[in-house]
């Protein structure tokens, strides 16, 4: 059995090697413990800091991706290096490193292919009244647009057994821990949570720059997820507004003209028969989107078909392993004049 952590990382040289100290070496049920960090596009020794700790591993950007575009780099990373069980955390140590053996317990036992860590929201120091309210009214959101359990749903601290990691599909750019839960509720994946223990805050969350703009790109996220995952529900819903307004609207202009009291109320007329077209037609769309809904469905057994092909063959690599080596062997050449500067300081 063997387990890989990853960790994005962008910009994490004064964090890094903390974060990584505080992983486990061993845990029972795991033969085989390797590490790998997602470099997206750092521009500081992030890079020279894992290698010189000892990663196995080392996935680079050139260039900033954002955290979803790292995240779903590594899983394709750790699928290609033989994971039977990834595990991500965060560069800054936000996470406790002993709970990985908590975090993964339910995948070794058979009872979970997704593990979620719940935080200690409302015992979270460095937390504003604010973000645990907003914390707690987003996991609600996304439990009940997923029809999961899980109470921390914006939580980075997961493990994804392979079969799970195989399924995973993110599609927008801000962050892949909400589109995943409500992925896994859609395609009924084995999901669960279980309490771990967060560290004292090394640095403040570059995830969002103000408050505002984590509600309003988390509330976007959720809606993407479920025009893409439930469009019928979602658009039936939007489009019965407007169909029950127009309605109601029209059922008082039909009792004014039963009465011979309709003369002056034809406005109402045209507004109601517009309304209700709006609502029938974004019910239309909504079928529509339901049937591409279904071709996503067999596109998204295409994609892991592929990967079970392409990952399961112990020969096959990807791009990721020239790029560890590369970054190896910059570093190894760097060593030297380090060692001189060292010496001069």
């Amino acid at each position: 059995m063997k387990l890989i952590i990853q960790i994005p990382c962008y910009n994490e040289a004064e964090t890094l090697e903390i974060a990584l100290n505080d992983l486990p070496k061993h845990i029972d049920g795991i033969d085989e413990i390797e590490y790998l960090i997602i470099n997206d596009g750092s521009i500081d020794k992030t890079v020279e800091v894992a290698v010189n700790w000892g990663v196995h591993h080392v996935v680079s950007f050139s260039r900033n991706k954002g955290l979803a575009k790292g995240f779903m780099a590594g899983i394709e990373a750790c699928l290609s290096y033989g994971a039977d069980i990834i595990v991500n955390t965060d560069a800054d140590n936000q996470y406790c490193g002993d709970d990985i053996e908590t975090l993964i317990r339910p995948i070794l036992d058979g009872k979970a292919d997704i593990v979620v860590g719940e935080r200690p929201i409302d015992d979270t120091e460095h937390f504003s009244w604010l973000k645990k309210k907003l914390q707690h009214f987003g996991s609600w959101v996304v439990r009940k647009a997923s029809k999961t359990k899980i109470p921390d749903a914006p939580s980075g601290f997961r493990a994804y057994s392979r079969e799970a990691a195989m399924h995973i599909n993110v599609i927008n750019e801000y962050t892949y821990t909400l589109e995943t839960i409500v992925q896994a509720g859609r395609n009924k994946m084995a999901i669960t949570s279980v309490p771990i223990r967060t560290n004292p805050e090394l640095r403040k969350s570059r995830l969002f720059s103000s408050m505002g703009s984590y509600i309003k790109k988390s509330m976007l996220t959720i809606l993407r997820a479920l025009l893409m995952y439930r469009p019928l529900m979602c658009l039936s819903i939007i489009g019965f507004v407007p169909f029950t307004i127009g309605f109601v609207i029209g059922f008082r202009f039909l009792i004014l003209y039963l009465q011979h009291n309709s003369e002056g109320h034809i406005q109402s007329l045209i507004l109601a028969c517009t309304l209700m077209i709006i609502g029938f037609v974004t019910f239309i769309i909504g079928i529509m989107a339901d049937v591409l809904s279904a071709n996503r469905k067999i596109m998204e057994d295409v994609q892991y078909h592929v990967r079970k092909l392409t990952y399961d063959n112990s020969d096959t690599k990807v791009w990721q392993e020239a790029a560890t080596v590369k970054v190896a062997e910059e570093v190894e050449e760097l060593k030297p004049e380090m060692d001189d500067w060292e010496h001069d300081a």
